[in-house]
């Protein structure tokens, strides 16, 4: 399995591409955060992260389906699936595998923000940033690109076209991060079924984190997205 995320890491950083998405992500959050006026933290008068943990989540929906659409897509492309299907390796080993590859350069992108954080903090006059609810943010953060993560490997199984993939991911991403809130808003949910559909959501759940209260059925959420994307995308390469 380890092998199979070795290899992603060394694929994704084998072309500009990889580079570029990190530092598209990096650069419009600094830009965001810092520079433009009417969201820069500085002209806000105290110290929050909460403009970026607001921002991430929809950069990120474009940028984890860039990392995963040539997860599996690139495989069928060039004719390595065959390849990989003679390895000592599960469906399972194959999928985690790249889960964990991509994972990885997730946290890539969003480890070098932390800096951000301690940044607010030194410059803070009086108390700093609230650490509970930044720590529950970041944690939030990553179970969002992990989600996200196991959202693109799946479209990515299913094409060998990484325009295909990528298309399929951002949505899927973005109707489970975003749907459910905009669905639970119409009139005719009104009365209380409002908030049992956007629990339904991703956003719903992100929130419950990013305040410093990790509950469990937050983590069974996310954890179960995860499993279903990635069970989805093993029995998809058994079938195959």
């Amino acid at each position: 399995m380890w092998i199979i995320c070795k290899k992603e890491w060394n694929q994704f950083f084998s072309s500009l591409t990889g580079y570029i998405a990190i530092a598209v992500f990096l650069l419009i959050t600094g830009l965001v955060l810092f520079v433009f006026p009417d969201t820069s933290i500085l002209e806000f008068g105290y110290a929050s992260l909460a403009g970026f943990f607001s921002l991430a989540p929809w950069i990120l929906l474009f940028m984890v389906p860039t990392v995963t659409m040539r997860s599996f897509s690139d495989e069928y492309r060039q004719g390595n699936f065959e390849i990989l299907r003679t390895l000592p390796l599960t469906s399972g080993q194959l999928v985690w595998g790249k889960f964990f590859g991509a994972m990885l350069i997730v946290c890539c992108a969003i480890l070098p923000t932390v800096i951000y954080a301690f940044s607010i903090h030194a410059l803070s006059v009086t108390g700093g940033i609230d650490i509970g609810a930044t720590v529950g943010s970041y944690i939030g953060l990553l179970l969002l690109g992990a989600v996200f993560t196991a959202i693109g490997i799946c479209t990515s199984s299913y094409t060998n076209n990484t325009v295909v993939a990528f298309i399929a991911g951002a949505f899927i991403c973005f109707l489970l991060y975003n749907g459910f809130d905009a669905i639970s808003k119409l009139s005719v949910f009104s009365g209380g079924s409002d908030y049992y559909l956007e629990m339904l959501g991703i956003n719903f759940h992100y929130r419950s984190i990013s305040r410093g209260v990790i509950r469990i059925n937050d983590l069974i959420y996310f954890a179960g997205l995860i499993g279903f994307f990635l069970f989805l995308t093993q029995r998809n390469l058994l079938n195959r």
